[in-house]
């Protein structure tokens, strides 16, 4: 019945929009270039387009649709414009009428506004005299964005004429301003989408390097040329032949691609998740090697045609940058000449015409510069860049030196813009001529929801972290500032991932790099064993810390030994908080720095490389502290027995006034009701939660905590299980709260309490319920497409009085309370729990004891272990 009210025009365009919808995705599927099926789309929404028009213009009364079109101009603008329009685009129209004709402007746009919703298109539009359209587009930057791509479909062509000629000429005039404005809009809906090209989900009309690169390009490109084509930048001088075949090629790749995404969810849709890349990758036909997933095959291709994107479009920016009028007037005067051909003024270093002309195209001679850069701390000036850039861009042959290889390393050991510099040369391909497993890398994603750049990228991230890390007051800071060969932590941070996207560990490839590297720039035998060392053990102080319980002292021990002398654990130590700083931000938090600088601290005690108390002294000193709190008191016997009891871990974490508190409410403790606190640390940004029980009557305690904490919402971070004199067990767990950011509220903290208690003492010992969360039909599509295998291994090396169960699996809902539960159905008792989460990935690792409270040897019980563990979670999955 809704169908009749509409006009017939509207019925006829909307069956011609869904036939030729229709037609053009079976275009689109046969094999038709993104560009050539935009232009298509965009030929069939100007023609449902031109009908209403003249609908509309018929049925503004009082004139004839010759008056009105006479009156008027439709001019369509932004993608619809430039005729990008892909199937479910939006319609942008700007309406322009003579000043005297406003009333029926109005009825006539209320008309065709109507009727294109009812056709099922959205459109976006305006209603404005010339005038008014300059007027605002010169004002605010993304009119200006929109109207700088326009074009001419009905109505008056002389009136179009009043608005595009005076416009294109005013835009130039008001160059300097509009740039600023257009820049800064875009840094804004940057950080919105991605500000790294590498981003793992990218929007590929708005993040880095995607379809918005090259709108940026064209935009400037007509405040400053009057020109929006990239063949008529080309033709001014404006980009080079490279640059603008990097830009066209890159434009019907992701046109194609957008197109894909539009058809295959019948509505607008631009972001690339990792459903749809799985999907395409699968559609376009990658078939994947033994060490690279399909989908990253295709992510590479992506990345390649972005990443080629981002430098076309960020050399174009530069080169018609505005000069400051302060830099024109007083650059010269305050410019110094620091040699022959290096000139450094306020911001920026810049290279002498002799040397633009003789040397810019030499490795040596770039390196020289860039040492420069770094020392001044002065960006390279684009005139200068653009020539070097200019002479690099054919992929010439460049010979490896002996003076190449010590600039190399020159330019590695200061800090200053060092990740900046890193990421020209890789720009250039140039780093990939001194590192030649650079190019390997390149582009290469890693598919998982932990790292969220790709390879290369994280590489140099690492570096840059690194660098960062000077200026940080704190160990860390100290650390990373006393390291005497800084060029070798750095080169060792650049390469430590390049073994990955082959089917062999990564390590064990990358510590073979690591020798070729060594070998490539001479380094003497102990340097090269340090790299080497230090890309193979990469990961060792990470699983270490935060998989493993560093209480035990004979571990932090051999780790040390393996791990010395002091300055290459110094280097291990900053290396392993850069690679996690380097994944993507807030991944290196305080929680992990202090963890790892715990361990680190331990470590350099049995290196001689810190003057700290040994453990034994810190120990006594801690039970002194502790005694002269209790002396005098009335139960001083009971509280000195377990106090003797506390493990190590427990009394070095913990301050010793906390240590009494929690001691005097186990004291306190009835039967039937356990001790349970929450407390929120500042220091760590984690939850805290304390329990304590008697052994005797709470078999089981580990997993029915467990439950109780994850059903009400927290991440468990880690867990200790500490057996006291007595017969106690004061249990302490580290958790996240995600229904709050920083501090929960005084009644958040109690309820956890009170629900806690509740749980443990409840005999039935049933599950909980865990909260449900939303997931999206695309997301549970790609968990299912990349499910990680679950992978359990037993180590009865590393721990004297445990065997230690480590679960690798995907991670879900009720996962770690499921593990410790079966654990417990088995008759092993858990003492020390680590949780690592990565996201979509889970390393639990559990030391156990059999129900007499030994280690486990039996190799026929081991392997049901894992059998157990195995079966219940592949059915879980399932």
């Amino acid at each position: 019945m809704a169908a009749l009210r509409l006009r017939e025009s509207v019925i006829a365009a909307k069956q011609k929009l869904a036939t030729d919808r229709e037609k053009l995705k079976r275009q689109h599927e046969a094999g038709t270039p993104g560009v050539q099926l935009c232009a298509q789309i965009t030929d069939c929404f100007d023609s449902i387009i031109l009908d209403l028009v003249n609908a509309a213009a018929n049925d503004v009364e009082g004139f004839t649709p010759e008056k009105v079109l006479a009156n008027l101009a439709i001019v369509p603008h932004g993608g619809y414009g430039r005729r990008d329009t892909a199937p479910y685009s939006d319609i942008d129209l700007m309406i322009l009428h003579e000043p005297t004709f406003r009333e029926p402007a109005i009825r006539f746009t209320k008309r065709l506004q109507q009727d294109v919703f009812d056709v099922g298109l959205i459109l976006g539009h305006s209603l404005r005299t010339p005038s008014q359209a300059t007027s605002f587009a010169l004002s605010d930057a993304t009119i200006f964005t929109s109207l700088a791509e326009n074009r001419y479909l009905a109505g008056s062509v002389s009136l179009f004429r009043r608005f595009a000629e005076p416009f294109r000429r005013k835009a130039r005039l008001n160059f300097r301003r509009l740039y600023k404005a257009i820049m800064k809009s875009r840094d804004e809906e940057r950080a919105q989408y991605g500000e790294v090209v590498h981003m793992l989900e990218p929007n590929i009309k708005r993040s880095s390097g995607t379809l918005r690169g090259i709108q940026m390009v064209r935009w400037l490109g007509f405040a400053r040329y009057g020109e929006n084509e990239l063949d008529a930048l080309n033709r001014v001088g404006a980009i080079s032949d490279k640059d603008r075949k990097s830009l066209r090629d890159a434009r019907e790749y992701l046109l194609r691609l957008r197109n894909e995404l539009h058809f295959h969810a019948g509505k607008s849709s631009d972001l690339l998740d990792r459903a749809e890349q799985i999907r395409i990758a699968e559609l376009y036909g990658y078939e994947g090697t033994e060490g690279l997933l399909p989908v990253e095959q295709f992510m590479q291709t992506y990345f390649e045609h972005t990443s080629g994107v981002r430098d076309a479009a960020r050399h174009f920016i530069a080169s018609i940058r505005p000069q400051s009028i302060f830099l024109s007037v007083l650059g010269p005067v305050m410019t110094r000449r620091v040699d022959r051909d290096f000139h450094v003024g306020p911001y920026r270093i810049s290279t002498s015409r002799r040397w633009k002309q003789r040397r810019a195209g030499q490795l040596d001679e770039v390196l020289e510069l860039m040492i420069a850069a770094n020392r001044f701390g002065r960006h390279i000036d684009h005139p200068t860049w653009e020539v070097i850039r200019r002479k690099f861009q054919g992929n010439v042959d460049v010979e490896l030196t002996e003076t190449t290889r010590k600039l190399f390393l020159s330019l590695l050991a200061e800090p200053g813009r060092l990740g900046e510099l890193l990421r020209r040369l890789h720009e250039l391909r140039l780093l990939e001529k001194i590192v030649p497993d650079m190019a390997h890398a390149r582009c290469l994603l890693q598919f998982n929801q932990y790292h969220k750049y790709t390879v290369d990228a994280h590489c140099i991230k690492t570096v840059e972290c690194a660098c960062g890390f000077l200026n940080r007051d704190d160990m860390l800071g100290d650390v990373y500032r006393s390291i005497k060969k800084k060029w070798l932590l750095h080169l060792a941070l650049l390469i430590h991932d390049l073994g990955k996207g082959f089917p062999e560990d990564h390590s064990i490839v990358g510590a073979r790099i690591a020798e070729e590297v060594a070998d490539r720039f001479w380094l003497s035998p102990q340097d090269k064993e340090t790299l080497v060392h230090l890309v193979l053990y990469h990961l060792q102080m990470s699983h270490l810390a935060f998989r493993r319980d560093t209480s035990d002292e004979q571990l932090v021990l051999r780790f040390a030994m393996d791990n010395g002398p002091a300055e290459r654990l110094k280097m291990l130590y900053v290396l392993t908080c850069a690679d996690f700083a380097g994944v993507g931000p807030g991944t290196l938090n305080d929680w992990k720095v202090r963890v790892l600088t715990d361990l680190y601290r331990r470590s350099m005690l049995h290196l001689g490389g810190d003057d700290t108390l040994d453990t034994v002294q810190q120990r006594r000193k801690k039970l002194d502290a502790l005694a002269s709190l209790v002396r005098g008191h009335q139960n001083e016997d009971w509280f000195k027995r377990v106090i003797d009891s506390l493990p190590d871990g427990f009394l070095r974490e913990t301050p010793a006034s906390q240590i009494i508190n929690d001691l005097e409410q186990l004291q306190a403790m009835r039967d039937d009701s356990p001790m349970v606190t929450c407390l929120y640390r500042e220091d760590r940004g984690v939850l805290e939660i304390t329990i304590g029980t008697r052994e005797a009557l709470m078999q089981g305690v580990f997993h029915r905590l467990t439950g109780a904490v994850t059903s009400q919402r927290m991440t468990i971070l880690a867990a200790e299980i500490n057996t006291l004199a007595d017969g106690l067990v004061l249990d302490r767990y580290f958790v996240q709260d995600k229904d709050h950011e920083g501090e929960p509220p005084a009644e958040r903290l109690e309820d956890i309490c009170q629900r806690i208690r509740k749980y443990l003492t409840d005999p039935a010992d049933q599950a909980p319920t865990f909260t449900s969360t939303w997931t999206s039909r695309n997301q549970r599509m790609a968990e299912e497409a990349i499910s990680i295998p679950t992978d359990i291994k037993i180590d009865n090396e590393t721990a004297e009085n445990y065997t230690i169960v480590e679960v690798f699996t995907q991670d879900r809902q009720g996962l770690l309370y499921q593990i410790s539960r079966l654990l417990f159905e088995m008759g092993l008792s858990v003492h020390v729990a680590r949780i690592t989460t990565h996201l979509d990935q889970v390393v639990d690792v559990f030391y156990v004891t059999d129900a007499d409270d030994k280690k486990i040897f039996d190799d026929k019980r081991l392997d049901g272990i894992k059998l157990a563990l195995r079966e219940s979670l592949a059915e879980q999955n399932s």
